[in-house]
């Protein structure tokens, strides 16, 4: 009996020793840094605990020179916010002013990430009410433009070059992937994009997997060219400047063969359009409605509302109801992110859509004409662009939405045009 029991303390003093060890050895995970070396592994402050509240943390990362940085995560559970506007990581190619790869929150985690050189810059900002256990990630240095099922992507400055998705042509393109394509031409050249092949998951506004292409060389709504899916190859692109941003999204469920694209770079003289030049008959005369975007003229006349919803329903593309997220002013007009109330004419809008919760995106051509605010209720009513996104000019409607004049704007959905 007493050998037993000695060999029973034996095994829990081994036991003991071992879950010490364990611990003692456990990577501890601080706020940011400067990391270097080929590979490592990253974790938010105090992982897997729950990270702290208030906190602002800045990792830079670099690995050998001539290489790019893949950053996949393994786990990520931060605060949930269909617009991360609360607790969220982002993820930059380079340091200061790099392009921005992405912003994520919640517990959806994206396909690798790639940066266009041999940094990257990760930051996660929290505010004082925290709910999760963060993130853990891993990276390593990759050769650029090497191929992979997880990543893709990388920095084009070839005169010409293909750029194409993960597994193509032999499979499906993955799951979680996020690919971005950064190409810079010399100065006094644009640059002309070309899909050989497009298979894309199809949807009426591409809120799943889609290409997205930009003018410069970062992810600006006020410069997106276009989004694209479905399975017609987009027309070919021209850029304003001598950038182009291209990125290729795919979520988590359905996916597809993908796409095979072509650039080439062109004397600065050519059209810079986002369509292929064509020879036309000279157009006929007719009355032109007022452009859809900002100009001095238009900004300068006199803001006042007129008419009533009644007068604007059928002449309007789209009306919804909708709170105010974000407004950021850039160039005279005011782009704004509004979560919407009620849809009552859709028409050609975009409405991204995460569990019951739909957003869009609208346009307020003269910032101050009509003024909008955050955190504010409105009915708008204007009209689509050909990118699905919202457009409000001064002959627009536009007026704050209170919830007794719910019944007055259900009355609208029953108006005949």
């Amino acid at each position: 009996m007493g050998k037993i029991c000695s060999v029973l303390i034996a095994w829990a003093l081994l036991l003991m020793l071992h879950v010490r060890a364990q611990t003692q050895n456990r990577q501890t995970f601080t706020c940011g840094g400067n990391i270097t070396g080929a590979s490592g592994v990253i974790g938010s402050q105090g992982y897997p605990g729950v990270y702290p509240p208030n906190t602002k943390c800045v990792w830079r990362i670099t690995v050998p020179e001539g290489k790019v940085v893949v950053l996949s995560f393994r786990f990520l559970d931060l605060e949930s916010d269909n617009l991360c506007r609360y607790d969220y990581v982002d993820v930059y190619s380079g340091y200061a002013n790099g392009q921005r790869l992405g912003r994520f929150c919640g517990t959806f985690r994206p396909g690798a990430l790639v940066s266009t050189n041999n940094k990257m810059l990760i930051q996660m900002v929290s505010d004082a009410n925290t709910a999760g256990s963060g993130f853990l990630a891993v990276y390593s240095a990759a050769n650029p433009n090497e191929r992979g099922d997880q990543y893709c992507g990388g920095r084009l400055m070839k005169p010409s070059g293909t750029f194409k998705t993960p597994n193509w042509p032999e499979k499906d393109y993955p799951a979680g992937v996020t690919c971005s394509w950064h190409i810079v031409a010399p100065k006094n050249q644009i640059i002309e994009v070309k899909f050989e092949k497009f298979d894309v998951e199809r949807d009426n506004y591409c809120r799943y997997d889609y290409v997205a292409i930009f003018n410069g060389g970062e992810i600006n709504d006020a410069k997106r060219i276009g989004k694209y899916c479905g399975d017609s190859p987009p027309a070919p692109v021209f850029s304003e400047g001598n950038q182009l941003f291209i990125q290729f999204l795919s979520d988590l469920s359905l996916t597809a063969d993908g796409f095979i694209g072509h650039y080439k770079f062109r004397p600065k003289k050519f059209p810079s359009t986002t369509v292929p030049p064509t020879t036309t008959a000279p157009p006929t005369t007719t009355a032109r409605p007022i452009p859809l975007k900002y100009s001095a003229a238009l900004c300068q006349q006199k803001c006042k509302r007129k008419g009533t919803p009644e007068s604007h329903y059928c002449s309007s593309n789209f009306v919804i109801t909708g709170t105010v997220i974000t407004a950021v002013t850039r160039g005279g007009s005011m782009y704004a992110t509004i979560s919407i109330i009620n849809v009552y004419k859709e028409g050609n809008l975009a409405i991204q859509q995460a569990g019951k919760t739909m957003s869009t995106k609208i346009v307020v051509i003269c910032k101050k004409c009509p003024y909008i605010r955050r955190g504010f209720n409105y009915i708008f009513m204007g009209q689509a662009d050909e990118e699905g996104r919202g457009m409000i000019a001064p002959h627009h409607f536009l007026m704050a939405f209170k919830a007794k004049n719910q019944r007055v704007f259900n009355m609208l959905k029953n108006k005949r045009c």
